[in-house]
């Protein structure tokens, strides 16, 4: 029982540190796992994970999503963007398609490549502003380059942000895009197993509500110190985390 705990812990940590970050969560997950051999795994406990995150970023920009509801250009255009991700990663996780990329090579190659890429976005210099230079050009492009998220080691929140900053919006506006297009993002992964949960039955015990809670917290207080970093910092930090991960995961792979 207490191995449960500390595994949910974890994997929490990585869910809500990662899921925001532009570092793949999802890698982590899979590599986390490998590495430790977590048996605890579960199609609820992913939920649960995801529930937190999806709870903490609402409750996070409450205000700019209670804006959103007078602002409903800025609405549609997220909803716009998300559309692409919701599409492609119903057909792949549908079908399976998913499982021929959840293997640590390709997770060593994307977390490089997407890494470098990162860093060649974050040199623009021009900054555009949310507020006004975001159109559905802007939302259409981001949003179909959010779709190679699917693939681990490439993370949502890293292409969103790498494809922001490529179009000129600032790092704290280009921030904003990746966590306002989470919502559905994330909502949508909730949303793919939800059905099989139903089917066997959903079990409201503790760790169901502790996993919830552990993520919500750790995802919050990720949102509010990673928009913190950007403001004073460029991405680099994480440009040279993927690249020291990518290395260390070559040698495993290729040793």
């Amino acid at each position: 029982m207490i191995s449960q705990y500390i595994e949910t812990f974890f994997l929490a940590i990585i869910q809500g540190v990662f899921e925001f970050i532009p570092v793949s969560s999802s890698a982590h997950l899979i590599l986390f796992s490998k590495i430790n051999n977590f048996n605890f795994s579960s199609l609820q406990l992913d939920i649960s994970l995801h529930l937190g995150s999806l709870i903490a970023i609402i409750f996070y920009f409450r205000e700019d999503l209670f804006n959103l509801t007078k602002n409903k250009s800025l609405a549609l255009l997220i909803i716009v963007g998300s559309i692409p991700l919701i599409i492609v990663g119903y057909i792949f996780y549908s079908t399976g398609l998913i499982d021929y990329f959840r293997n640590l090579e390709v997770i060593a190659w994307t977390t490089l490549f997407f890494g470098i890429l990162l860093y060649f976005s974050d040199r623009s210099k021009i900054n555009n502003k949310l507020d006004t230079k975001l159109s559905y050009k802007n939302i259409i492009i981001i949003g179909l380059l959010q779709v190679l998220a699917i693939i681990p080691g490439v993370s949502r929140s890293g292409i969103v942000i790498t494809a922001s900053r490529f179009l000129n919006f600032d790092r704290i506006d280009s921030s904003k895009i990746a966590f306002y297009l989470s919502i559905p993002a994330i909502s949508g992964a909730s949303f793919l197993g939800l059905k099989d949960i139903f089917d066997t039955g959903v079990v409201l015990n503790f760790i169901f509500f502790y996993s919830i809670i552990l993520s919500f917290v750790i995802s919050y207080l990720t949102i509010k110190y990673f928009l913190i970093y950007i403001k004073n910092f460029n991405l680099n930090l994480f440009i040279y985390y993927r690249i020291l991960l990518a290395l260390i995961l070559f040698v495993i792979v290729y040793n």
